[in-house]
């Protein structure tokens, strides 16, 4: 009965603290902060979402409901390089959209960061699987940290959780948590640096 519980509660975990809702908020709090006017912002979240979010979550509905993908968050390996292409291309139409609209700084050096986390974890994926969970709070961390220093590093408090989550669904091994994690933030101190905004 207890192992029936932990399973439900990192089931619950990990739905929550998804890549999808954790891209969704950081979107939102980016483009918030950084915006000259409300109306700029929502402007912003709304070109973020529906061209970087919506479609690759379309795409794996899609694929689920047709039985061409295991699940929204999807375990095998093998299955996980088309989405990757897919999130790479939206994430660099959305590059190119919001430099040439002007967006804020931050929201699209965000995007290249996220752009190049995509391409690193393509590659990773070809012979070993990281966890996408841990990578998209952990670089969402690191970039809360270098925007608002120590009030952004309260984030931290969910890594844990969903890196325990990951492993409790035996999705993941100790050591892909651990890879995402430390791959995605390195790429955002990485991509940041470069751009001149650490």
């Amino acid at each position: 009965m207890q192992i029936g519980w932990k399973k439900r509660i990192a089931a619950l975990t990990s739905n929550i603290v998804n890549p999808f809702s954790v891209s969704f908020l950081m979107v939102i709090l980016l483009s918030v902060t950084s915006a000259s006017s409300t109306i700029d912002a929502v402007k912003w979240i709304s070109i973020s979402v529906v061209i970087s979010i919506l479609p690759v979550f379309a795409v794996i509905i899609y694929l689920v409901r047709n039985e061409r993908l295991e699940g929204i968050f999807i375990k095998a390996r093998e299955q996980r390089n088309k989405i990757y292409l897919l999130a790479g291309i939206c994430a660099a139409v959305c590059c190119a959209v919001l430099y040439f609209l002007g967006a804020p700084g931050i929201l699209v050096v965000s995007f290249v960061a996220g752009l190049s986390a995509i391409v690193i974890f393509m590659c990773i994926n070809l012979w070993w699987k990281i966890s996408v969970h841990t990578a998209f709070v952990a670089a969402s961390v690191t970039v809360l940290i270098i925007m608002f220093g120590s009030p952004g590093a309260v984030a931290a408090v969910l890594l844990p959780p969903i890196a325990w989550s990951r492993i409790e669904l035996r999705h993941h091994s100790p050591a892909q948590v651990a890879g995402g994690a430390f791959a995605a933030s390195l790429v955002v101190m990485a991509v940041l640096y470069l751009f001149g905004m650490t």
